[in-house]
């Protein structure tokens, strides 16, 4: 029997990153879905389907890669987001990011981060971490059985999206 693949929601700004971490993938030879966004804005989209997202699968990510420096809406916020949402929760947050800030590892850590994975400069290093961290999400990453829940789009005035189960 056919497991269906895990999904990755990668969430960064960087055109460079973006190409490095989807480089990194195919060097795994992982054949999961990457969906990418570029700031917290379409994240938050996505996970709520709603926008250009609406009518996208129902499954959620099975790990959300995001960066904290970003336009609109940094991965702070989008972090926060997540870990309040009673459906969204359980869904693993890695924090992939060049942002060697101290603040920016703690808020993380107190907002409910799974991993705080400071970016290499160098490719092969680079390639590496983003290998090893969306890999055991991925792959190794036993989920809670419900994580795979569904979500109606967030409406405006609601707090959180509701199951569509």
């Amino acid at each position: 029997m056919n497991l269906p693949l895990k999904r990755i929601l990668l969430v960064d700004d960087s055109p460079r990153d973006i190409e490095m971490e989807l480089d990194a993938f195919a060097q795994q030879n992982l054949a999961n879905e990457v969906v990418v966004v570029r700031d917290g804005v379409e994240a938050l989209d996505y996970l709520y389907r709603r926008g250009p997202f609406a009518d996208r699968a129902n499954e959620q990510p099975a790990v959300v890669l995001l960066d904290v420096k970003m336009p609109r809406v940094d991965g702070l916020e989008v972090l926060r987001q997540i870990k309040s949402d009673p459906q969204l929760k359980t869904i693993p947050v890695v924090m992939m990011t060049s942002s060697r800030q101290e603040q920016d590892l703690l808020t993380s850590y107190h907002l409910g981060v799974n991993a705080y994975v400071v970016k290499p400069v160098q490719f092969q290093e680079f390639a590496r971490a983003v290998k090893v961290a969306g890999g055991f999400w991925v792959v190794l990453n036993e989920p809670p059985p419900d994580s795979g829940r569904r979500l109606r789009p967030k409406t405006p005035g609601s707090q959180q999206g509701g199951s569509d189960e």
